[in-house]
């Protein structure tokens, strides 16, 4: 077996070190010798000096590589006396990224409103797989992607779906290979826009058919053009939701599924909506796998003239194809069947699956092996013992190929084959009913083309076990006690042990004492099984087993446990109504005694504590044992529920089933009213209605709202005034010609679930993240009705939220507006740069390096802009420091004393930690001292 084995390599001319090194070992006594190929022909290592090639150990080492030269498929070849294997194959590929073309780009006009395409045209590169990014007018302002704005990582093209004049500007695209470490960017494309417009939603960024491969990560894409900027919705078609491991980013652009399972194969759609049009697109999704073996090959010696099978068995999605090498040359497919082995069958056998994701190799040896009979390492047993009556097998396995020809002999009388004795296939003797006329010395005698040997034991037989007294089927209540009986005769020159099992799982004494003993009499087992506080658990079949070391007799009985019952099963929601459901379950056991009904429990939304279950109404109202559906009745509409059951026999109530799935009632129309409704006058022309809210499991439905109507007593028409939010606990009516007195007005409500506006007194704002927070639980501010601006504090970093303003008056809260969507930038790094300072000799001046803080696209992390430097005495320097993997600066150090140095990043999410370093300027040296110093620098070359 080789381990470890060559893996593809991308080698890049950037790379430090000038050379390639590509593994290859193998566990085999004894040591291999080892031989590579390039593309199916032989390295010639040992015959030239090679200036590029070289072995070390059964590694390949290539110094200074070249493409025409190296780039190619590799093998690695090891080799012993017993035979030979192959690497699997490994690829040496050169990477590399082209730079843009130097030609200017064209310009794009187009008008506001609508949606612009720039097309990034990367340049050829090796690996393929690149990150697309888009500068802004001067580098390095990055293009954030937003719900307007879209970067596909498979064209890198720049999608704007509704163009706004603050788009205007200079693009460059931005290509980095992470592989090889290398970016480029395109000349600057102008953006130009005009005069806007509306148009409908347009599809442009469609993903493909798509195949993924098990266990790994893909994302799908979907971006729309359109005015107002269309909103993306993804669904998995046949499927109510998306699966669980799904998760959708870019406003909606792009649908990322985590470690895809086949489940997950599937058509998927994205649709997208704006005012003026909606458009979708399916495509499929398809879950494929590498190999991966179910069964493989073992190191395997077998006599010479014997059959023999080799099989490998590997999962895999397209079904992986097998083939076999043998000592590295191809040896057939499928399964490997020897009728007859022969020497020139022993060597090294590989078994190869592979299908379009990969390739896996298993090795193993095939020994084939002859040799004379012996009995050195497994002799026939001296002393042989034997039941009278029973059956008795001698066993005879000498070490021996091919498989001798076997002979057996009582004294000198030679045995053959009858009704009682017969030899067996392996060459073992078998007596059926012994006597004690069977009692004598037996040899096996093995002889095969190679030789012969024999091995001689002497058998006794011995009284045969009996049970005398055996357990009995017994029936107890739970908490009880209960004996089981266990008695038998034996050969008195044999020792006996009584061994019991429930269910054919033997007890262990030692674990389970505090429900299991053994009753001992004079120190001796009597065979006798006590079982204390006897639970459910304990019911079943117990066996005793009365054993010596010739023979074993066993003797069974059914303990059976009354007590509560079991829980139900399965408990599951068939259908829904706005104020009941249908529920069905399974019968759970009896436990021995007859079950007297069910009771259905619920617990909603409202729920105080895990446990706070309670009984619910049922059609028909009591529940008999043999019942497996019911009706749960008077529930609140719209309103989450999940239920459980539990079922009553004699014996009291038994476990409660595991909760169903959760569900929500139908919506109703609300029938609770307000109460404690009221009124009074304000100051002058205002009326001011007050009332206790309905509580929220009386909503009954997703919007619920108030209609207040009132009316003076001598009046007939009625004013009618429309409340959206639920919790509001009055309204204020103004009307300067009111005089309003006490007792002047009726009042009376009507639930609705429509909003309409009021004269507000200030603005409530709302914001919460999509996907993560409930809107209940959203953060609020209130803001005067003066101001149309404010700042929203406490919001999480890389985020998607969603804002709302409403107006508030004395009345309550108004409608929403439309939803604000934004993203909040990442976070900036925890750590802080690693930093480097060094003073000249001079004194003069404050040499100072540092390394970026590394930047993952797809991490938790904001994106750096520049780095700051503070260096401080009399004042500070700062400015932006651009990215070139690190930088170095220097600072005058025009004094003597005490210094502060600082770098910290600034990132899109603002700025990093500080790394802070103090030092000490050093004393200016002397003109002749830095003549001295510049001389001896140029003598060494620096």
């Amino acid at each position: 077996m080789l381990c470890p084995e060559p893996l593809d390599i991308v080698y890049t001319k950037e790379s430090p070190d000038r050379l390639i090194s590509m593994n290859c070992r193998a566990r085999a006594n004894p040591a291999p010798t080892y031989r590579w190929r390039r593309d199916n022909w032989e390295i010639k290592l040992m015959e030239l000096p090679n200036e590029h090639y070289s072995l070390v150990g059964g590694n390949l080492i290539i110094n200074n590589p070249e493409e025409k030269k190296h780039a190619g498929t590799y093998v690695c070849v090891a080799k012993n006396v017993y035979g030979t294997v192959i690497s699997k194959e490994a690829k040496v590929k050169f990477g590399y990224l082209e730079e843009f073309p130097d030609e200017e780009r064209d310009p794009v006009t187009v008008k506001e409103g609508q949606g612009a395409v720039l097309l990034c045209a990367p340049p050829k590169r090796w690996p393929t797989e690149v990150t697309f990014r888009w500068i802004y007018n001067e580098f390095p302002v990055f293009l954030h992607p937003d719900k307007r704005r879209f970067v596909s990582q498979s064209t890198g093209n720049l999608y704007i779906s509704k163009v706004e004049a603050s788009d205007a500007g200079n693009y460059s695209c931005y290509v980095f290979n992470p592989q090889i470490g290398k970016g480029v960017y395109s000349k600057f494309i102008p953006l130009i826009s005009t005069e806007e417009s509306e148009y409908k939603a347009d599809l442009v960024v469609k993903f493909p058919d798509t195949t993924a491969m098990l266990n790994y990560n893909v994302t799908l894409e979907c971006f729309a053009l359109g005015n107002p900027a269309p909103h993306i919705v993804w669904r998995k078609i046949g499927a109510t939701d998306l699966p669980a491991s799904a998760q959708v980013s870019m406003s909606g652009a792009l649908l990322h599924l985590y470690n895809v399972q086949y489940e997950d194969s599937a058509g998927y759609e994205c649709e997208a909506i704006n005012q003026k049009w909606q458009d979708w697109h399916q495509a499929w999704l398809y879950v494929e796998a590498a190999p991966e073996w179910a069964v493989t090959i073992n190191n395997t010696q077998k006599d010479v003239g014997s059959e023999h099978t080799m099989s490998c068995v590997a999962n895999g999605k397209p079904g992986p194809y097998i083939r076999w090498l043998k000592d590295g040359y191809s040896y057939g497919k499928g399964e490997l069947k020897f009728s007859s082995l022969t020497f020139e069958d022993s060597g090294m056998y590989q078994c190869i699956a592979e299908n379009y994701w990969g390739i896996i190799y298993a090795s193993a040896e095939l020994r084939v092996i002859a040799c004379a009979p012996t009995f050195e390492l497994n002799p026939v047993k001296k002393y042989l013992l034997g039941a009278n009556n029973g059956r008795v097998v001698i066993e005879c396995k000498p070490r021996a190929a091919p498989r001798p020809r076997f002979t057996w002999t009582k004294g000198k009388e030679v045995l053959f084959n009858n009704s009682r004795i017969s030899i067996m296939f392996d060459g073992s003797l078998e007596i059926l009913n012994a006597t004690r006329n069977d009692e004598g010395v037996y040899t096996c005698l093995a002889e095969n083309d190679r030789g012969k040997a024999n091995s001689t034991g002497t058998l006794t037989i011995t009284e045969a076990t009996q049970i005398t007294v055996a357990p009995e089927d017994t029936q107890v209540m739970v908490g009880e006690e209960v004996h089981l009986q266990c008695q038998a005769s034996f050969d008195p020159s044999l020792d006996i042990t009584f061994i019991w099992s429930l269910d054919f799982r033997v007890i262990d004494f030692y674990l389970e004492w505090k429900h299991y003993e053994r009753i001992m009499v004079g120190g001796i087992d009597s065979g006798e099984l006590k079982i204390m506080n006897v639970q459910l658990r304990h019911e079943g079949r117990y066996t005793c087993t009365a054993q010596t070391v010739v023979d074993n007799v066993t003797a069974s009985a059914d303990l059976k446990v009354k007590g509560l019952p079991a829980p139900p099963g399965g408990v599951r929601v068939e259908e829904i109504r706005d104020t009941s459901v249908k529920l069905v379950w399974n019968r759970g056991a009896d436990h021995g005694s007859l079950i007297l009904g069910y009771t259905i429990q619920t617990r909603d939304f409202y729920a105080l504590t895990e446990v706070d279950w309670r009984d619910a109404s049922t059609s028909p109202t009591a529940l008999d044992g043999m019942s497996v559906m019911a009706d749960v009745v008077d529930l609140y509409p719209w309103m989450e529920y999940e239920f459980r059951v539990y079922a009553t026999n004699e014996f009291g109530d038994g476990e409660a089933s595991i909760p169903s799935m959760k569900i929500k009632t139908w919506d109703a129309v609300p029938v609770v009213a307000p109460t404690n409704v009221g009124g009074y006058g304000g100051k002058d022309g205002e009326l001011i209605i007050t009332w206790t809210p309905v509580q929220p499991q009386y909503f009954y439905g997703k919007k619920f709202g108030y209609v207040v109507a009132f009316k003076p007593h001598d009046e007939v028409d009625w004013w009618y005034e429309t409340i959206s939010d639920p919790e509001t606990r009055r309204y204020v009516h103004r009307d300067a010609s009111f005089r309003v007195k006490s007792n002047d007005f009726q009042f009376w409500f009507k639930l609705i679930d429509t909003c309409s506006d009021q004269s507000r007194l200030s603005d409530q704002v709302k914001y919460w993240r999509k996907y993560d927070d409930t809107e209940p639980g959203a953060n609020r501010i209130f803001v005067p009705a003066s101001m149309n601006q404010t700042r929203l504090e406490n919001m999480l970093p890389d985020s998607h939220y969603l804002i709302e303003v409403r107006a508030y008056n004395g009345a309550g809260v108004g409608p929403p507006s439309e939803h604000c969507e934004m993203f909040t930038k990442r976070a900036p790094p925890s750590v802080a740069p690693q930093m480097w300072r060094y003073i000249s000799y001079s004194g003069k001046w404050l040499y100072v390096w540092w390394h970026h803080i590394s930047y993952d696209w797809f991490g938790n992390e904001s994106f750096p802009l520049y780095y700051k430097v503070m260096f401080r005495k009399t004042g500070y320097i700062t400015g932006p420091i651009y990215m070139t993997g690190w930088h170095f600066i220097d600072f005058p150090m025009p004094q003597v004393g005490d210094y502060e140095l600082e770098v910290r990043g600034r990132y899109e999410g603002g700025d990093g930690p500080i790394r802070k370093i103090r030092l000490q300027g050093k004393p200016t040296l002397s003109l002749a001292a830095m003549l001295l110093l510049a001389l001896c620098i140029v003598g060494l070359g620096i």
